[in-house]
This record gives structure tokens, C-alpha cells and sequence, in this order.
């Protein structure tokens, strides 16, 4: 399944409340707030997440769960709902026994499940445009052994954009309002992920994960958001899945280099202890910081992991009256 890659990027917008205004519009206007960490608010919610599926094994077995915390976010002020597809995969649900053609049902689902909650808000008294995002997880997701967060996976750049089009396609024929391509440790799967969304149809995000103002893999920053200079494709660029104290200084350079809307998204600020299989450490994740994140480029703004609807809620109130 493809997507018709001659259509334009803007006919890919289907937001609720707004059916004229695309997400890359949204976002050169002004700052839109994004949600927070899927899977922590099925786990707020008593869902088991253990295994390698992680919440894409609830697309299978819950999926009410998961249009039930897209609601949650946009009832708490989220202008975007990013899809429970971070760690789905034809390569994870094979393991699991599940076959191509229902895999292949799984990713639209995704993409369905927002899209219906983002309907519900809107019979539920929300009456601002709402998008939803499809999350394209890195390569790392799907082994599910934290190389996510190291990158350098002995992979080909070739090889990273074989194992990403066919599941970006599936996506992009979903019908999101642009592809979430998020966590991205390293700058040999950015390249395969911008080959990939060139002719997809849809706009897209590139989003890094990085510490100690590098990316996972140690590249520098400039580098990293070269990458998407001149991608018509790639209306922002940003961090997630990072501290909040390296948040500032990554926009500043993704807003100068890639010349592009910013899109941020932290973790809590505490820091997961993957001995012991438990978060550890204070949240320093704080509503206030959006201001200055906004001053430096950010023009989409949410949480990632551990970052809940009573934080999108203060991120909400924080854009929205100032």
C-alpha cells in the first residue's frame, strides 16, 4: 500500500475544526501544543506494557485504550495526538505472530484510533483544530533493547530506508496530517528517513533524541539538522525524548541551521534505570520553560515520556495566554 505521492503536501490535512488549515501552516503561524507520553498514560490507565510491543501491543488487543488516552490529551488542551505506532513494526509483529496483512491493518488503525478521539473532543465541546501525527519510531525501537538511544546500529544507511518506506507508506495512506519522524538517535537514519518521506504525500517532523548537545550517537547538532535544510517535505525539525535542560540550546541550533519550525518534546527530566526497570530521579519538566523555548523557535511544543495531561494542560494555558 502507497500513499499517491502526487498529491500536494497540504491535501494531506484533515484537522478537526479547521479543515483548511494544514499542520505546516499551524506551525509557521504560530506555536501549537503536541501531547505527552503515550505509553505512561496507559499505564496510568493499569495497562501492561512489558513486552517488546510495548503499547503498539494494545492495537491489537485494547485499542479502545488507545483512542482513550489520545482523548485524554486533547480534552487537556493538545492541539496533536501522535499515534501509538512508535514501536510498530512488520519485524516486531511478525515475532509476535502476527501476519503482513493484519500488521498492515495495525498501522492504519493508528492512525484511525487518533483521528476518532480527535472527533470525540470535537462532540465533547473542544472547537480548535486538531491534527493527528504518525509516529515513525527509529530502528532501534524495533529491537527493543534501548539501541534507540545509542544509534549506530552496524546498519546501512540503505538498509535504514528499506526497513523504514514500506511501514512509512503504510502510514502516510492512513491519512495522517504529517509523519512523526521522532526519537532519532543518529544522523545515517535521518538521511534514510528523509529519503523515505520525499514523495510520500505527507509533511513530516524530524526529531532527534539528544544528550550532552549531541545526538545519541555523538554527532554534532549542525550536522544532524543539515539533514533537513531545503527538504520541502520537513516542515520542522527538533529534540524529543530528551532531558528538558537540553531542550533551549538544541532549538536555537535547529531553528539557524535546518531555518525550519521547531518542534520540542522532553521526558520528564527523570531518568529510567534500565537495571532495575524503574524511572529514578526528580521530574524537572516545567510549564515555565515554554517561554523561552518559544523565544529560541519552538513552534510545537508537548512532553514524551513520563509527561502526563496534567503537564499538557499547564503547556496549553502557558502558550495560549501569552
Amino acid at each position: 500500500m502507497t500513499s499517491d505521492s502526487s498529491r500536494s503536501l497540504g491535501d494531506s490535512s484533515r484537522s478537526v475544526g479547521d479543515g483548511s488549515r494544514s499542520f505546516a501552516d499551524a506551525v509557521a503561524a504560530g506555536t501549537v501544543v503536541l501531547d505527552g507520553g503515550m505509553s505512561n498514560q496507559l499505564r496510568s490507565a493499569g495497562h501492561d506494557l512489558s513486552d517488546e510491543l510495548w503499547s503498539a501491543r494494545l492495537l491489537v488487543e485494547r485499542p479502545e485504550a488507545i483512542a482513550a488516552a489520545h482523548l485524554a490529551y486533547f480534552e487537556a488542551g493538545a492541539d496533536v495526538a501522535i499515534t501509538a505506532s512508535y514501536q510498530a513494526t512488520f519485524e516486531g509483529f511478525a515475532r509476535r505472530g502476527v501476519p503482513e496483512e493484519r500488521a498492515d491493518e495495525l498501522l492504519g488503525l493508528s492512525v484511525s484510533l487518533a483521528r476518532d478521539a480527535a472527533h470525540q473532543a470535537g462532540a465533547r465541546g473542544v472547537r480548535r483544530p486538531l491534527w493527528v501525527a504518525a509516529s515513525v519510531g527509529p530502528y532501534g525501537a524495533m529491537l527493543a533493547d534501548g539501541s534507540e538511544y545509542r544509534g549506530r546500529y552496524g546498519v546501512s544507511v540503505d538498509g535504514l530506508e528499506r526497513f523504514h518506506r514500506r511501514r512509512m507508506e503504510v502510514l502516510a495512506a492512513a491519512g495522517p496530517d504529517v509523519l512523526a519522524l521522532e526519537t532519532v538517535p543518529d544522523v545515517d537514519e535521518a538521511r534514510a528517513l528523509v529519503r523515505v518521506v520525499r514523495g510520500l504525500g505527507v509533511p513530516a517532523w524530524l526529531s532527534y533524541s539528544v544528550a550532552g548537545g549531541l545526538t545519541r550517537a555523538g554527532q554534532s547538532l549542525e550536522e544532524a539538522f543539515s539533514v533537513a535544510a531545503g527538504v520541502d517535505e520537513v516542515v520542522a525539525v527538533g529534540v524529543n525524548c530528551c532531558a528538558p535542560e537540553e531542550v533551549e540550546a538544541a532549538v536555537e541550533v535547529a531553528a539557524r541551521v535546518a531555518g525550519k519550525p521547531v518542534v520540542v518534546y522532553p521526558n520528564s527530566g527523570e531518568r529510567w534505570d534500565a537495571g532495575a526497570r524503574r524511572w529514578v530521579g526528580s521530574p524537572t519538566f516545567a510549564a515555565g520553560a515554554v517561554a523561552g523555548w518559544e523565544r529560541a523557535g519552538a513552534r510545537a511544543v508537548g512532553g514524551c515520556c513520563r509527561v502526563g495531561p496534567a503537564a499538557i494542560a499547564a503547556i496549553a494555558t502557558a502558550v495560549r495566554s501569552a
